[in-house]
């Protein structure tokens, strides 16, 4: 035993010292950052392998971005949507309609020159308002008549026959919807399928059952097709729609290809997988693309497609209660003929809303009315059968440059890096979206990238209070409270005063807000606040203006301050006048609920008052607090002319200063008044109208009939102007109405011994 132990104590010695070595080498803070960054990268990597929800999530949210900046370039291609309105339903009737109107509609676009039409809706059921249906309801029913009744009814056609033989006149593709729900139902397949490759069995997921249309339907149509959305938009949010659709055995294709393969009196579509000639087998059986005709698409591996989205048009979508108007033939032949017309429906009832990467909320059928213009225009967006693994060895790459920068160039280089990473990263993936229609995910990479920064950070970070002491002292260097202090003073803050600008103020107030107030409790008066001043300050910086504050139920606004605005006047009238819009659309709807409340007088009414001159603008308060806003005499006379609106009885009202400087608004003199402050009076304006009204034959005949008016007033001559007030009440519009009240109060107040002595 003690010679064993003599031989093999130099092999003891050399493991012992071995094992110290690896201690030591284990707590060298390069090893611990780089088993860090080592496991972070092997864990954040399965994770992007695994991709589950939330990791797609992101990636797709990017992908939405990328399309609100860049949308599909609107065009005016063949397609067109023929909608079930609300106007469609207040004409016929509500859903769903006899299948003799659809009969009757689909003879109508056929008329009308539609290269096809398609169903984005599910006949599965037997029309049940059918004559035949009716005479067997009524065959038990003790009622006079009743065997002459039911021989009448069973005489007339049927419904869903007249439905049929409509289609049979006029190409037409039905919809089916595929489901998890496990039935025999199975629709009518339409088309040939030539497959290259990898038969798309072999890759579709498959459904259970369906639900189809009714037989004698689907034999009639010239197509079927699936109307089914992605099963892997879960968010509510459409980005891919399914191009064929299998149950394992038959392989079915959706309403877009259908409508496009009918439209090209095509009898098949041609499917390619992996596998086929000149491609590269990866050993994932994979779909590739597919052709329609004249038309090629590209397909996810499981034979869906991106949908590129563009902007809504209106020209697009036509209501069925305008098609069937004979009225309109010639119209409608104009925006119909020779395209592929899609039936679907907006209207609230019928839950057919869905949500785009554009943030809008469209009806279902738009989004198939948008695959097929993509399809026609081939503007494809594509996400590459490369796309994870590149992402993925992004990631390794993009870990492994952060951990190396750390050991060597610290941790401040490294955050930068990492900064410069995730614009790099997001400014690629943008370019191979604007300029190649490719879809890579920017997001995970350098997430990924900042996960491997802070594990290695926090290793190094607390590896040993003396590098700890280092890095904190480093650190302090850069950020410490007397650098921070010695940067605050070699800066220049933000200071108080301002400068002398020429402006053009407005004062806004709500007019009989206390009464308003008294019937409201707290909350009801806020929203009533924020309904109101939240349309009406978007007016005003619709017009380059900029808001000063906001005071209970007034606004003060301002013009030409901090930005140069040369025609600030005009710019402060043309607010004022779409803030007087504003408001009339808001009681025409009802916004505030007065009149569903059932109050006495529940029209909001406001009354704006504006005026130009200098003023000091700038920031005022304290040296700790303080706003951007506007101070002087021109501020002063613009609220007081807005207090003056009351008197006058007119919603906005301006100064001689405005009208001087806006002389190409519709004006007309209000009078004057004395206002506090002021030795002489202030002319004031009434605001009729922008520079388009003030251009017409009319405003021209009222400002003419207005100065009559004042004229005679001026001479005391009540006679005349009573003639002539009549004469501007004709001419003038709703919203000076009140100004004429305020001179038919004046005129009551004339001497009728002048009256009498003329």
């Amino acid at each position: 035993m003690r010679r064993l132990s003599r031989d093999a104590y130099p092999f003891l010695s050399r493991a012992t010292l071995a094992w110290v070595r690896l201690r030591r080498l284990g707590r060298s803070k390069s090893v611990r950052a780089v088993a860090a960054a080592l496991a972070t990268l092997l864990l954040l990597t399965a994770l992007r392998a695994y991709d589950p929800r939330i990791v797609g999530e992101l990636k797709e949210r990017a992908f939405d971005a990328y399309q609100r900046l860049s949308p599909r370039p609107v065009a005016d291609l063949p397609v067109r949507v023929v909608d079930i309105d609300e106007a469609s339903l207040g004409a016929f009737g509500q859903w769903p309609w006899p299948r003799t109107r659809l009969a009757a509609l689909t003879k109508r676009l056929g008329e009308l020159g539609a290269g096809v039409v398609a169903y984005d809706i599910i006949f599965s059921e037997p029309d049940r308002t059918t004559p035949g249906r009716l005479a067997n309801e009524l065959g038990t029913a003790d009622l006079p008549d009743r065997d002459l009744t039911v021989a009448l009814l069973k005489s007339l056609p049927d419904h869903d026959t007249s439905f049929a033989q409509a289609m049979q006149a006029t190409p037409t593709v039905l919809g089916f919807a595929a489901i998890s729900a496990r039935n025999t139902t199975r629709p009518t397949v339409k088309n040939g399928l030539a497959v290259v490759g990898v038969t798309p069995t072999q890759v579709l997921p498959p459904f259970r059952g369906a639900v189809a249309n009714l037989p004698q339907l689907e034999q009639a149509a010239a197509g079927v097709g699936a109307i089914n959305l992605s099963a892997r938009d879960r968010t509510g949010v459409v980005r891919r729609l399914p191009m064929l659709m299998s149950d394992g055995a038959q392989v079915y294709p959706s309403l877009a290809v259908e409508a496009l393969r009918v439209v090209q009196n095509q009898k098949g579509i041609v499917v390619r997988g992996t596998g086929a000639s000149g491609d590269a087998d990866t050993g994932h059986a994979a779909l590739v693309d597919m052709r329609v005709g004249q038309f090629k698409l590209p397909l996810t591996r499981d034979g869906e497609v991106w949908v590129y989205f563009s902007r809504e048009r209106p020209d697009r979508t036509v209501s069925v209660k305008d098609v069937l108007d004979s009225a309109k033939t010639a119209e409608m032949r104009d925006k119909l003929e020779g395209t592929i017309v899609l039936v679907g429906t907006s209207a609230s009832g019928l839950l057919d809303a869905r949500a785009t990467p554009l943030g809008q909320v469209v009806p279902g059928v738009t989004i198939q009315a948008q695959l097929i213009e993509q399809i026609i225009a081939q503007d494809f967006i594509e996400r590459p059968d490369w796309a994870d693994g590149f992402e993925i060895l992004a990631t390794l790459l993009l870990g492994t440059l952060v951990t190396a920068l750390l050991l060597i160039a610290g941790a401040r280089f490294s955050l930068i890096a990492c900064g410069v990473v995730f614009l790099c990263a997001i400014g690629g993936s943008w370019i191979a979206f604007s300029h190649f229609r490719l879809l890579i995910d920017p997001v995970y990479p350098s997430l990924a990238t900042l996960a491997t920064y802070v594990a290695v950070e926090r290793v190094l970070h607390v590896a040993s209070v003396r590098e700890k002491t280092f890095v904190r002292q480093a650190f302090g260097q850069y950020l410490a409270p007397a650098l921070l202090a010695k940067l605050e003073q070699s800066s220049e803050p933000m200071r108080l005063g301002g400068e002398m600008r020429d402006l053009s103020v407005m004062f806004m107030d709500v007019r009989g807000f206390t009464p308003i107030s008294e019937t409201l409790n707290a909350t009801e008066l806020v929203d009533f606040i924020n309904t109101l001043l939240s349309p009406l300050s978007d007016a005003i910086q619709d017009e380059l203006g900029t808001i000063d504050k906001y005071i209970g139920d007034s606004i003060m606004a301002f013009w030409n301050a901090p930005v140069d605005v040369v025609d600030h006047a005009a710019r402060a009238c043309r607010a004022a006048l779409k803030m007087r819009g504003v408001v009339g659309q808001l009681n025409d709807v009802d916004a505030f609920g007065f009149a569903a409340r059932g109050l006495a007088d529940p029209v909001v009414r406001i009354g704006i008052g504006i005026n130009t001159g200098t003023a000091c603008v700038g920031n005022m308060g304290s040296a700790k607090r303080f706003n951007y806003s506007a101070m002087g005499d021109v501020v002063n006379v613009a609220a007081r002319i807005e207090s003056a609106s009351k008197e006058f009885r007119s919603d906005v009202l301006v100064s001689e200063d405005v009208a001087r400087a806006a002389p190409g608004m519709a004006l007309l003199e209000a009078g004057e008044i004395m206002l506090k402050g002021k030795s002489k009076p202030t002319r004031l304006y009434a605001l009729a109208g922008d520079e388009d009204f003030a251009a017409t034959s009319r405003f021209a005949a009222l400002k003419q009939t207005h100065a009559t008016m004042l004229a005679a007033f001026k001479a005391g001559d009540a006679s005349a102007a009573t003639s002539a007030l009549a004469g501007c009440r004709t001419a003038a519009g709703p919203a000076l109405q009140g100004l004429y009240d305020h001179f038919a109060e004046r005129l009551a107040a004339l001497p009728t011994a002048r009256v009498s002595a003329d």
